[in-house]
């Protein structure tokens, strides 16, 4: 009898222990290449918003306006919604270079003169190092999800509107 209810007992540990260690697992495994944000970095609802437009298109952008949010940009972000986005906004009317080192998602970057004007546009692979510089100078940069400018039929010349004044 003891044998049997040791046995019992150890079964019941098992068919307890393998399920909550399958949902422990779950809830604690990250996506592949997910990364977490580090330790001082903003979280994405802590940049400040700005509502942009382009055509008829309503763009809710973060801003990234000073060196400690351009460096982190949407690092570690797994997702955006439909129009969100990232602008970022310069000191100096120059060529502002990108790259995706820790950018899990893949996008598309609009390069943009201070009065609006879109200059480049292009599109970049997730967690690569290669530079992606414009043509031109430009004041502001504006990251969406892949394909969206193209979608949406927002090509070089068009304007960007409500962008806050650059510093």
């Amino acid at each position: 009898m003891r044998f049997f209810m040791r046995s019992l007992v150890a079964r019941f540990a098992v068919a307890v222990a393998l399920p909550l260690a399958a949902i422990t697992l779950a809830a604690t495994a990250a996506p592949a290449h997910a990364q977490p944000i580090p330790a001082g970095a903003k979280q994405p609802g802590d940049f400040p918003r700005a509502k942009l437009t382009a055509g008829m298109f309503v763009i809710d952008a973060a801003v990234a306006a000073n060196d400690a949010d351009r460096e982190q940009g949407l690092m570690y972000r797994t997702s955006l919604a439909p129009n969100e986005g990232m602008l970022f906004v310069f000191n100096e009317n120059a060529v502002h270079c990108f790259w995706m080192k820790n950018t899990l998602i893949p996008l598309s970057i609009a390069f943009i003169r201070a009065d609006g004007t879109v200059t480049d546009i292009d599109e970049m692979q997730a967690e690569t190092t290669n530079n992606h510089c414009p043509k031109n100078n430009g004041v502001y940069a504006l990251e969406m999800s892949k394909g969206w400018f193209t979608s949406k039929g927002i090509k070089p010349g068009m304007k960007i509107q409500g962008l806050p004044a650059a510093q």
